[in-house]
């Protein structure tokens, strides 16, 4: 099983052309609504990559709170450890250019008052699993909930998104830490990636997971480090590339995957999504990767 323990956001997507620099104003092209947030985005991402999934979180007594959580409802993931708080329900304003790139602005809302409790409660539910946390509640819920799940033994990953002062100190708590390559730099110094990484993951006995875009992925474990190449694309939207492959990349694993095969099927997934608007919209399922999987397999020994 896989259980989130993250926030939940609606994401008001606008598409314009470039994004805006200081004090300039653009105009979009359009603006629409999806459910989103990081812990949200990758149970949704472990569910239809085929997983039985559990997550925890809380929205506000809002109208927002319906459109948040959609996705998730029609995916038959379970809603009733969401917390209703007497908060507005997170938000994200996302903006999206014509090369797919983007920036975000995040109101935390409902997310900051996720706590000890919600925390002690997933990891109980996470006992034979994994437990999946990122960066967007409250530092005292993610770390407490690393803190019981080590006591525990339960395997956790550890997404350090949005990185921030307190991500060193969770990131060593983590079994499995996951990180794009500019929040890697940040948290290794600016070392080379590939040294750094293996230094780390033999220094702290952890799994370091670097995303880098289009140029891929590279992982290091204390026994071994290898570098998986990204499919190539046309992105769309690159947002909520990083947490399908955070869900896909937990699902492999609690499948009885290796590393390699997780990291493999995981990138593939998130290329993919960046095909597709919107964060969640754009989460395909599993056998729509294995086929492209496949194809790509296909291509590389001439056959089709």
């Amino acid at each position: 099983m896989i259980v989130v323990l993250g926030s939940v956001n609606i994401d008001i997507c606008l598409e314009v052309e470039s994004l805006p620099l200081a004090g300039e104003t653009v105009h979009a092209r359009s603006r629409r609504y999806f459910g989103g947030g990081k812990g949200a985005n990758q149970v949704l991402a472990a569910k239809r990559a085929g997983a039985e999934v559990a997550f925890f979180g809380a929205v506000g007594p809002d109208r927002y709170a319906e459109t948040a959580l959609r996705e998730l409802v029609e995916a038959g993931i379970p809603i009733s450890e969401i917390a209703v708080v007497e908060e507005e329900t997170g938000s994200a304003n996302i903006y999206v250019d014509s090369r797919g790139e983007n920036c975000i602005v995040v109101v935390e809302g409902a997310n900051g008052l996720v706590g000890a409790d919600a925390a002690a409660t997933a990891v109980q539910r996470a006992k034979g699993g994994l437990l999946v946390l990122q960066q967007e509640i409250p530092f005292a819920a993610t770390h407490r909930a690393l803190e019981l799940a080590r006591t525990c033994g339960i395997r956790t990953i550890l997404n350090v998104s949005p990185f921030d002062e307190t991500s060193a100190e969770l990131s060593r708590l983590a079994d499995i830490v996951i990180a794009n390559q500019h929040e890697w730099s940040q948290l290794s110094g600016g070392v080379d990636a590939s040294t750094a990484m293996q230094a780390w993951s033999r220094r702290h006995n952890q799994t370091i997971v670097v995303t880098k875009g289009a140029d891929g992925v590279g992982v290091a474990s204390p026994l071994e480090y290898f570098e998986v190449a990204a499919p190539t694309i046309q992105p769309r939207d690159t947002v909520g590339a990083g947490d399908t492959f955070c869900g896909y990349f937990a699902a492999e694993l609690d499948r009885g995957g290796s590393l390699l095969e997780a990291t493999t099927i995981a990138v593939t997934a998130a290329s993919i999504a960046c095909l597709k608007a919107g964060a969640q919209s754009s989460i395909p399922l599993r056998h729509e990767v294995l086929g492209v999987l496949e194809q790509h397999h296909g291509n590389e020994c001439g056959t089709r």
